[in-house]
């Protein structure tokens, strides 16, 4: 059975530069909520201006959770937010305030929501195996035969995520079942919000220049300079899930290949639009409130709608 929603709990998601963090603020400073991050990129620490991590004064101005909570040589899990979250609502709620999932990983809410079947533990000689394949292949053709066993994990993977695609070979090989089937959650232990408010465009050409816009932003506060650091450290490497973030990824392989700067923002600003296409993808299987983002008033309508929601 469906867990009853919670009336203090809302969500909101939305693609990546749909407006998600303004409206959140709304949101949270008008009905004293709290805000919990939905995000698998702002959960790391010096890694700001490629996240478009709230500012400092944002996250002071009201409570932000599972923000700067790893270092980026470390990994999170759909299971490690699921219950991160779970334990915050609770504590928000205990507080007497609303809780406010916000952010754009999908895979994430839909975790939440409808809970998660238990994953094999990784199995080293699988992965392996695995990886010599892709050494031999390349990772694109391995992307090929996850899109034969299993469709739903490979529409949303980059077809060169060789983190997410290896885990999901090996998962496949291990169980005979497909990492989308048991994402599905039929343990139904999830939480269910009041709603859930998605932030989505009318016309998807202004959500591609606001993306276009965002990437110069991040590149002219200095985006090239904080993967530098990051490289400097020694200890990260591209095939960790912080490095495969979208920008990361190809401001590092800018950095291997002394790319030209139009270059990589050329590849930085595709990559960000498939990434917007998955995010799509994904709430349009989701039960939600539509709010066109693209509205001259789409904060007000936002606000309007949780109003009407956390009464």
């Amino acid at each position: 059975m469906s867990p009853s929603p919670l009336p203090r709990l809302l969500a909101l998601a939305g693609p990546t530069a749909a407006g998600k963090t303004d409206a959140a603020l709304a949101i949270a400073q008008a009905l004293d909520a709290e805000i919990v991050s939905v995000d698998s990129a702002l959960v790391y620490r010096g890694m700001d201006i490629g996240t478009a991590k709230p500012t400092p004064e944002q996250l002071a101005a009201v409570p932000h959770h599972l923000v700067d909570i790893r270092d980026p040589a470390e990994t999170y899990s759909a299971a490690a937010f699921v219950a991160d979250a779970t334990r915050l609502v609770g504590e928000i709620h205990a507080r007497g305030h609303v809780a406010l999932l916000a952010g754009g990983t999908m895979l994430y809410f839909k975790a939440l929501f409808d809970g998660l079947d238990p994953l094999p533990a990784a199995q080293p000689e699988l992965r392996a195996a695995i990886d010599a394949e892709a050494a031999r292949h390349g990772w694109p053709a391995l992307h090929v035969e996850l899109a034969r066993v299993d469709p739903p994990t490979a529409q949303r993977l980059a077809p060169n995520d060789s983190q997410r695609i290896g885990r999901a070979l090996e998962v496949f090989r291990a169980t005979g079942r497909p990492l989308s089937e048991l994402h599905q959650g039929r343990s139904g232990q999830g939480l269910r919000p009041a709603a859930l408010l998605s932030l989505e465009p009318t016309d998807r050409h202004w959500l591609h220049e606001r993306i276009g816009r965002r990437f110069d932003a991040m590149l002219a506060a200095g985006f090239l300079d904080e993967v530098r650091r990051l490289r400097a450290r020694g200890d990260l490497e591209p095939s960790l899930p912080s490095m495969r973030c979208v920008g990361y990824r190809q401001a590092w392989e800018s950095l291997d290949q002394d790319w030209p700067l139009h270059r990589l923002r050329e590849q930085g600003v595709a990559a960000t639009r498939q990434l917007a296409k998955r995010q799509l993808t994904w709430l349009r299987g989701m039960e939600r409130r539509v709010i066109a983002c693209d509205a001259p008033d789409a904060t007000a309508r936002v606000l309007a709608a949780a109003r009407e929601v956390i009464r």
